[in-house]
């Protein structure tokens, strides 16, 4: 007999929630959250009832989409603090790990509801917390290290991203990626606390994107 007959059951509803859930955030972040759901399940390579028993409407989708995405980037940015020599450089290899981020930033700015549900829902919203403040503690380190300029905040470098990341559509993948690759570059060397232009206002915390 086996010890538990449901354990293959759970297994199989466990790869195709993954399933699903890599299918939704590759296509959200191409065509932005609004896609039919059975576009997503045929992407996911699973029947549109199995996908709505998983999730029975879109704001469960997105919102697992999104939680799945914040929590990436938040290991993303875990590691690079462990394995990094210095903060800087943790904080550079974020910022151009940024490919998981830019989805999370797209479902909130380019559809109401997803925005809605990035800010209402609990558990993004501690995730996003514990982003912010990891990005906060890289801040402060790259400046005490003398890499980072004095006059940005983490809410600055937060918009950077959001700005960087709506990336404009191309017909290339190829030079999509490479300009946002340039852009990045750009940011980085801006970010540095070589004497550069003065920047007007104050800089901005976490609590300013609230």
């Amino acid at each position: 007999m086996s010890a538990d007959p449901h354990t293959p059951l759970r297994a199989d509803a466990r790869r195709n929630r993954d399933q699903i859930i890599a299918a939704a955030r590759a296509i959200f972040a191409e065509q932005g959250p609004e896609v039919p759901m059975e576009e997503i399940a045929r992407a996911a390579g699973v029947g549109v009832g199995t996908l709505y028993r998983r999730f029975p409407d879109r704001d469960a989708l997105i919102s697992a989409v999104a939680v799945d995405n914040f929590a990436r980037v938040l290991n993303d940015a875990h590691a690079a603090v462990a394995e990094e020599p210095t903060a800087w450089s943790a904080l550079v290899r974020l910022l151009y790990q940024s490919v998981e981020l830019q989805l999370s930033l797209q479902l909130a700015m380019l559809s109401l509801r997803a925005q809605e549900i990035v800010r209402e829902d609990p558990t993004i919203t501690g995730l996003r917390q514990d982003l912010l403040t990891e990005v906060e503690s890289l801040v402060r380190a790259a400046q005490d290290e003398g890499h980072l300029r004095k006059d940005v905040g983490a809410g600055d470098v937060a918009l950077l991203f959001a700005v960087l990341l709506r990336r404009l559509p191309s017909r290339q993948k190829d030079l999509a990626e490479m300009s946002t690759a340039r852009c990045v570059a750009i940011m980085i060397d801006g970010l540095q606390s070589q004497p550069g232009s003065e920047l007007p206002g104050r800089p901005l915390g976490r609590d300013d994107l609230r």
